[in-house]
């Protein structure tokens, strides 16, 4: 049997599947346990069409010897990080699973470890595809520009919808084992504990390399920045799907996992059952329009594939809308509050449109704020540090804005004053519903290191111009998809982090905090601290693996000449594990500070005084977290991605093009700017969320 009949055997078995489960689905519209089989049913669907959509990859051929050669070395450098990084987890994971199990409960560690696992090998898999992918999207961009657009989309596809299929699967799997969402809540912290270290190992090993290739290779030796010649290529590529597949990943696993654990715990609170079961069955139903989105995505030789791209999530969004409005009507009619329910989950999705719209504007050399960035570079590096910077702060304020406008009328649809749990409850569902579609989200996201990936290989492998066009306006595309990744990601943090602060608060039995309580005032400034200081252990540890790549880079240079020469390859290994090595050992400390603030101040404040105000104490450190953490994600996410396609609006023949003094200017901002929006900017979300959920998961050690 050759490849394409048992593709398509595949493929039909998969649509035989998929109609069966929807069929069977239709049960949801009972309100007993038997309503969960959806979230099964939809967890299950995605992860075949996951496999679905890899075997389709793997059939596409991954071009000559000299790509295959070079993807085989992205491929092990990946495969390597990961191995030792998973080695280091496994550890951390065992001992916290050993401390829950002793101070909470057996079952609580049960779904911690099965929260680590999931969310473990989402990443595993998406890093596998992603790397696979790359020489065949190079290869294929050979034909046409919506064939390699296809590959590289489709492999972003295997990663989100492993993500939400592990995600749902696992957790509803845990609810109907356990039938106690505060049990489950530890499904949610092995997901974080798993999404921190790979968010900052991932952002600390991509950076070491990309600044130690752009300061050496681009900068001091000239050379093109996907240049085969120079050491930390290999290493750079590696990071790209380092820190956005799997760091990515694993960011947007822990998010879509939180929400839904907050709307659980909430819904059970004020509406019984049916509450509970209802963002599992939201979410599912964003499973099934994010599949068939999926097949909105194609282009035209001349189109623009970033149109494609959000005719495929603004697709979903609708069909999510639609599906999502006859279920919640049939489970709470209007005098059950399902007008507000439904208007509350409309705000989520809105809601995060807007902050991915907004991220756009700010971050796309398509309009002025980066254009005013590159034209700065005309006066020298310090002005456009300065207006990148200026550009950044700006960017902080009409996200937030958004994010506060959503969490009010979320709150206010449902319940409002009159009825509070109810209300926080709306927050929840919008932070749902915000993250519905995040398997499409997280396929968008995931297409741009793989098309990033194909275009260094088209340049490493000496490709002809044609293929390099093409690739190079995958990539410009892929540039902005990531940065409205980043954008989403920390506005879902926000909503999030928000609904798991409100659960938390529900738990404990904290209806308000006394901020003038000096304990309270004192949680909330030093919550607020701790981002920037998380941020000064996360930048420093780039600064740290940077300047020994920059020393690598230097010494291969010097020690062989004949490496400039093309005579001689480059050491590409010893690149990688310098990454490596920084990455493992650099992320411990970040993620001991996130995981051990909550306790110390919720367990020292009670010590000190009671259990009560222990919990306000904590309450306030998390209120003073998430204002400052957001703020400061938004304007390092915005910063770094405005220098980076301002470098890149100049590198197309604007202000003096590549070579010129302006140009040596914008890589000293982007440089700046990739520890900014690729390491310390995204991990800011994850610390937020990770603090609320161990404060989640331990609120039984505050309740008095």
């Amino acid at each position: 049997m050759n490849t394409k009949t048992r593709n398509t055997i595949w493929e039909s078995l998969f649509w035989i599947i998929l109609i069966a489960g929807i069929y069977m689905s239709f049960g949801v519209f009972n309100t007993g346990v038997e309503s969960l089989r959806i979230g099964l049913i939809a967890g299950i669907t995605a992860l075949l069409f996951a496999e679905k959509k890899k075997k389709k990859i793997m059939s596409k051929n991954n071009g000559n010897e000299t790509m295959a050669a070079l993807s085989n070395h992205i491929y092990t450098g990946a495969m390597a990080f990961l191995k030792r990084e998973y080695k280091i987890l496994s550890i951390f994971v065992i001992i916290v699973a050993l401390l829950i199990a002793t101070f909470l409960s057996i079952k609580t560690s049960i779904c911690f470890l099965c929260g680590a696992f999931c969310s473990a090998l989402a990443g595993f898999i998406g890093m596998t595809v992603s790397t696979k992918s790359n020489s065949r999207t190079a290869h294929a961009a050979g034909k046409s520009l919506n064939k390699a657009f296809r590959i590289a989309f489709n492999g972003g596809v295997v990663m989100g919808m492993t993500v939400v299929g592990l995600g749902l699967f696992g957790l509803t799997l845990l609810y109907l084992i356990f039938k106690d969402y505060d049990i489950i809540n530890g499904f949610a912290l092995g997901a974080s504990s798993i999404a921190l270290f790979a968010r900052v190992g991932g952002g600390i090993f991509t950076k070491a390399a990309d600044v130690g290739a752009d300061l050496v290779g681009k900068v001091e030796a000239g050379i093109p920045e996907d240049d085969y010649r120079n050491p930390a290529v290999i290493a750079d590529n590696v990071g790209d799907n380092v820190g956005d597949v799997a760091g990515m990943g694993a960011d947007l696993f822990e998010s879509y996992v939180g929400s839904i654990i907050a709307a659980i715990t909430l819904g059970a609170l004020c509406l019984n059952l049916m509450g509970a079961f209802l963002p599992i069955v939201i979410a599912s139903i964003g499973i099934f329009s994010s599949i068939i989105a999926v097949y909105f995505v194609r282009t035209k030789e001349n189109g623009n594939p970033m149109y494609s791209l959000q005719i495929g999530t603004t697709g979903a969004m609708l069909l999510v809308l639609a599906g999502s409005f006859g279920f919640i009507r049939h489970w709470f009619p209007p005098q059950m509050g399902g007008n507000g329910i439904f208007f509350a989950l409309l705000i989520g999705i809105v809601a995060g449109t807007l902050i991915g719209y907004l991220t756009e504007y700010f971050t796309s050399y398509n309009f002025n704020p980066v254009k005013n960035i590159a034209k700065s570079t005309e006066t020298g590096t310090a002005t456009t540090v300065i207006s990148g910077l200026d550009v950044g702060m700006l960017s902080t304020f009409f996200p937030m804005v958004i994010i506060s406008i959503a969490t009010i009328s979320s709150f206010l649809v449902i319940g409002g004053m009159d009825n509070y749990i109810l209300g926080v409850y709306g927050i929840s569902i919008a932070a749902v519903g915000m993250l519905s579609t995040v398997g499409m989200v997280v396929a968008v996201d995931a297409y741009g290191p793989i098309s990033d990936n194909a275009g260094g290989i088209a340049q490493m492998a000496n490709l002809d111009k044609e293929i390099r066009e093409r690739t190079d306006r995958l990539d410009s595309v892929g540039n902005t998809t990531a940065a409205i990744g980043k954008g989403f990601a920390i506005g879902s943090a926000a909503l999030t982090s928000l609904a798991l602060l409100c659960a938390y608060a529900t738990v404990v039995n904290l209806t308000d905090i006394d901020i003038l309580n000096p304990f309270v005032t004192s949680g909330i400034l030093f919550g607020a601290s701790l981002p920037f200081l998380f941020c000064s252990l996360t930048m420093g540890a780039v600064g740290r693996a940077a300047g020994k790549m920059v020393n690598e880079v230097r010494r291969q240079f010097k020690a062989n000449p004949e490496i400039m020469t093309g005579n001689a390859q480059p050491d590409y290994k010893k690149c990688v594990d310098i990454s490596t090595k920084a990455a493992i050992f650099e992320m411990l400390l970040p993620g001991i500070l996130a995981i051990g603030a909550p306790l110390v101040v919720g367990l020292g404040t009670a010590a000190l005084t009671d259990k009560t105000l222990g919990a306000q104490a904590l309450g306030g450190m998390l209120m003073g977290a998430i204002a400052t953490g957001v703020c400061l994600a938004i304007m390092m996410a915005n910063t770094g991605g405005a220098w980076d396609n301002a470098k890149k609006y100049i590198e197309e023949g604007h202000f003096g093009g590549k070579g010129s003094a302006q140009h040596a200017a914008s890589v000293v901002g982007d440089t700046i700017g990739d520890p900014f929006k690729d390491t310390s900017g995204p991990s800011l979300n994850i610390l937020i969320k990770l603090m609320t959920i161990v404060s989640l998961v331990c609120a039984t050690l505050f309740i008095a």
